[in-house]
């Protein structure tokens, strides 16, 4: 599939390039800067963007251009660091601004092919220390700031394009625009959709698959979800889908999942382990133990039943609902650090044999979303705020017990079901409510009680990579705040998080 490639330099900002990519209807991947000229062609590039980082160009040791890339007459946009090692290359200047931008700056002046059709003032989200002194030959500067004199330039004979600024995120307002002059000049066909990739999908997944079965492990989450309908529309009856209930579910959502899928026509196998993952759950406290045990457990519960199904007759294939940033954020890969595991990223004994089908494994969340519409998946499953993997136990902080673990399942129910009464559910990301360990004085009455504090969070996003906190009204939050302290005896305090991601995460563990 045509593609265009975006070479990783070490920005926070690089995956949200290949996002808005394909909110351009434009398939977009991440490589690192030793992407060969043979990989390039594999993956049938139109062009290339090269992102920003923290490193300065002339620094020793730092990362350079792929190799042969000036050689291809592959159009590129260099954006900051990028830009900066683009023009080192091709014989421009860098140096250390005399000083530096941080945040919103405005261009003073601008103009040529990424600008075209662009109207009105422009803001832009700058993050630099070194900038571009002299662009080198054949280069025209087409945007400037008070404070960086080339703050874009360009090639456009050779279609090379150089911005100081980042168009890929919200604070640059029109960056979507510039994004699109750059796609045009590409030519790269714009038939990245939802239709396109459930077709693509179910192709794939039959040319692989033919005639075997395929075991798929159901969370009742939308990705899961979304992959039961694709592979039952790709496969059929042949396809083996497995509920393990862990218990760690919200209130009442095995008993949900269950309904929802076999409504739809999907033939569940459900498997009550919720005993077994309170026992492996017992006395650990640190999150990352947590959700080694839950992937233990869940490992252990899933192989014995595979092994019960196989009885029936060979299952060859395993079909997991991994996402591109599990994948990023579970290996560490792109210079990304491992923020946290993730339970199905991981293998089965290998004595099980089984052979990974990951169709999702280049999607984003909100992708997925957009298949399952596609596939008829019904508006209040579809748009279900995500959920993780390890479920509840990483929203009990300490050691997860079943007296903590329902009082927890009772405020989350609250929250949420507030949330969508007051019609506010749609308008966050997600919406999650965390047990803390920590005890307060409260009174209830004429009584001193001693209870639990409970934290509410709820984030705006688009993928997930990076979140907001969201603006819930204070008359909504004190609703919920009143409703949990007077329904839930175990808690006398709820406190609001107002972190952004980054420099938080969206879940407390």
């Amino acid at each position: 599939m045509p593609s265009l490639v975006v070479i990783d330099y070490g920005s926070q900002y690089t995956r949200l390039i290949t996002r808005r990519l394909r909110e351009l209807q434009v398939f977009s991947v991440i490589e690192t800067p030793d992407v060969t000229p043979e990989r390039l062609r594999e993956l049938d590039a139109r062009g290339v963007v090269l992102s920003g980082g923290p490193q300065s160009v002339y620094a020793d040791g730092a990362p350079q251009l792929p190799a042969g890339l000036l050689d291809t007459d592959l159009p590129v946009l260099a954006i900051c660091y990028g830009m900066q090692l683009l023009a080192r290359a091709l014989g421009g200047e860098v140096e250390a601004s005399p000083v530096r931008e941080y945040g919103k700056a405005v261009l003073a002046e601008y103009g040529g092919a990424l600008f075209e059709g662009v109207e009105g003032e422009f803001v832009a989200w700058m993050s630099h220390g070194d900038s571009v002194k002299v662009p080198p030959p054949g280069f025209e500067v087409t945007a400037r700031t008070g404070d960086t004199p080339i703050a874009a330039m360009e090639d456009r004979a050779r279609a090379r394009f150089g911005l100081q600024f980042h168009p890929e995120v919200r604070h640059t307002p029109k960056g979507l625009q510039v994004l699109e002059r750059f796609v045009e000049a590409t030519g790269v066909p714009r038939d990245w959709t939802a239709a396109h990739i459930v077709d693509d999908a179910v192709a794939s997944v039959r040319e692989r698959v033919g005639d075997e079965r395929v075991l798929l492990g159901i969370s009742g989450g939308v990705d899961s979800t979304t992959l039961g309908l694709l592979l039952h529309r790709a496969i059929g009856e042949r396809l083996v889908p497995v509920f393990v209930d862990t218990g760690l579910l919200r209130l009442g959502e095995g008993d949900e999942v269950e309904r929802a899928l076999r409504g739809l026509g999907v033939p569940l196998v459900r498997v009550d382990a919720a005993e077994r993952f309170l026992s492996a759950l017992r006395g650990i406290e640190d999150p990352e133990a947590k959700r080694k045990a839950i992937g233990r457990t869940f490992i252990d519960v899933f192989a014995a039943e595979a092994r019960r199904l196989q009885a029936g007759g060979t299952i060859r294939f395993l079909a997991q609902g991994t996402l591109y940033p599990d994948v990023i954020e579970s290996a560490g890969g792109h210079g990304a650090a491992n923020i946290k595991s993730h339970h199905n990223v991981g293998g089965l004994p290998e004595d099980l044999g089984f052979e990974l089908l990951e169709p999702f494994r280049t999607l984003f969340k909100d992708e997925v979303r957009e298949v399952a519409e596609a596939l008829g998946l019904a508006p209040h499953l579809r748009d279900r705020h995500p959920f993780p993997g390890p479920g509840l136990a990483i929203r009990v902080l300490g050691e997860v017990t079943p007296e903590r673990l329902e009082v927890l399942q009772r405020v989350d129910d609250l929250f949420v079901s507030a949330l969508r009464e007051f019609d506010l559910y749609r308008d966050t990301w997600q919406a999650l409510a965390v047990l803390t360990p920590i005890r307060s004085v409260g009174v209830m009455g004429d009584n001193r009680t001693y209870a639990h504090t409970v934290a509410l969070r709820a984030v705006t996003s688009v993928d997930g990579m990076t979140a907001d906190w969201a603006r819930l009204p204070h008359e909504f939050l004190a609703t919920v705040s009143s409703r949990i302290v007077n329904t839930v005896s175990e808690v006398n305090r709820v406190v609001y998080d107002v972190t952004s991601k980054p420099p938080g995460t969206i879940e407390w563990e």
